[in-house]
């Protein structure tokens, strides 16, 4: 009697793939705007065929919820790795307006793509719930170093400051950007924070 061959298993061969989809997603919505986003061009640009896009993404709408997710869980982590990695007597004015200058900078093409996504939510409701976690977590980080009332209004102020300049042609100047996060927290642009 020959002995019955092994059930091959079956099981993902890719499973990164998800992830790749996600983040081609964003560097499509980077590169070429939302209106450009098609499950096409992602697959294209994830190097996937175009059934993957759709299997794990039925709707761009899912898609763009995955995209809005994965930024934010970006941003904050940076955000907290930046936190982290301060002195605990560091001055967060001076030390959170270098964060923003990197941010709209060096990290510039990140920054256009995460807020882009943000921006989405204001029309796309189902895309409001990872849009308020994002800020959420902005305010969480930012009151280890202050309190939560400060925490928040300094979130509310990153994601204007940062909204504005990817808006704007001119990167701003370290010391503009400080004074405002100063003002902001001390009520005198010229108090030490």
């Amino acid at each position: 009697m020959r002995p019955v061959p092994a059930r091959r298993q079956r099981g993902p061969t890719d499973p990164d793939r998800r992830d790749r989809i996600v983040e081609a997603a964003i560097v499509v919505l980077t590169e070429q705007g939302v209106s450009a986003l098609t499950h096409r061009r992602v697959a294209a640009a994830a190097e996937v065929p175009l059934g993957s896009t759709t299997y794990h993404f039925a709707t761009l709408d899912d898609l763009l919820a995955a995209a809005l997710t994965k930024a934010a869980e970006r941003s904050v982590a940076a955000l907290r790795a930046w936190e982290e990695s301060l002195d605990p007597d560091a001055d967060i004015a001076h030390a959170l307006s270098e964060f923003v200058v990197r941010s709209v900078s060096e990290t510039r093409s990140d920054t256009m793509a995460e807020y882009n996504l943000y921006a989405l939510a204001l029309h796309r409701p189902h895309l409001r719930a990872a849009a308020v976690a994002w800020d959420n977590a902005l305010a969480e980080v930012l009151s280890r170093r202050t309190d939560p009332v400060a925490g928040h209004m300094l979130g509310v102020l990153l994601c204007g400051l940062l909204m504005q300049v990817v808006l704007s042609d001119e990167a701003p100047t370290r010391e503009s950007v400080e004074a405002l996060i100063r003002r902001a927290l001390t009520g005198s642009s010229d108090s030490a924070v």
